[in-house]
């Protein structure tokens, strides 16, 4: 990196084999890393003889604001998110405080969302369309997460399912799935996995009926199959269509 430029880096999920090349040449070029304190232990390991600022969930501007500051004095900085800093993470916030600063080049280095990670652990449920969605009403007004929600049930493609819920958010989840089995059958295919790419590591397959009485945390992916999706040698997938074409 030179003086005067900003990497906003996606670790991935948290193992070092799923995060992308250029996202670890990225963090070994920096001489200081700047993130969450959960996310830093993930890379822990990277951050030897490095200058390190870190902090907790909710002081994201002033992680962000202090990081510009060290990049405008010329230092290499890179603000880490785990999974992909352009999806529910980082990268929005520093190009916006950036946008002050016309010396200031911004770098997004991509990573491996949830979604990803989650599904491939899972077999391939996201072959054809599908959509993404946060749980979390910290920025986003519940309406509108509803509105949406209403709109994604409908639509009958897959769907998944970030931040579904937290100590102080257990009815997040139970609503999201009401409101899902308004326009979806109860046996439609969902999943949950949890702790991806680090220890602790597991799935579920189980149906949307059964999904509103489980307990998740902000360590939680859900997953809602397509009205298609099926469970097969214990994958859950969801058919592109080549049997059709096969057949046809």
């Amino acid at each position: 990196m030179k003086p005067y430029t900003i990497a906003v880096v996606g670790i991935g999920p948290g193992d070092r084999e799923s995060m992308t090349l250029k996202a670890l040449h990225t963090i070994e070029a920096a001489d200081t890393i700047v993130g969450y304190s959960t996310y830093l232990k993930l890379i822990e390991d990277l951050l030897a003889g490095k200058e390190v600022v870190q902090s907790g969930m909710t002081e994201e501007i002033q992680r962000c604001e202090e990081a510009i500051a060290l990049a405008l004095q010329g230092k290499q900085v890179a603000v880490v998110s785990s999974g992909d800093a352009g999806v529910y993470g980082m990268a929005s916030l520093i190009l916006e405080l950036a946008a002050a600063h016309k010396e200031l080049t911004v770098e997004v280095v991509p990573g491996v969302t949830a979604a990803l990670s989650g599904a491939a652990l899972l077999g391939s449920p996201l072959t054809l369309d599908f959509a993404c969605i946060s749980l979390s009403d910290l920025l986003v007004p519940w309406e509108q997460i509803e509105r949406r929600l209403k709109s994604l049930a409908a639509s009958g493609m897959a769907v998944v399912i970030y931040n579904p819920g937290s100590r102080s958010r257990k009815d997040c989840l139970p609503r999201a799935a009401e409101i899902f089995l308004e326009a979806r059958r109860a046996d439609t295919l969902c999943a949950i996995t949890r702790n991806i790419g680090r220890k602790g590591e597991s799935k579920e397959v189980l149906t949307l009926g059964e999904l509103k009485s489980r307990e998740v945390d902000m360590r939680t992916t859900v997953f809602i199959g397509a009205e298609d999706s099926i469970e097969l040698n214990g994958y859950l997938l969801t058919p592109r269509g080549y049997d059709k074409k096969r057949k046809g």
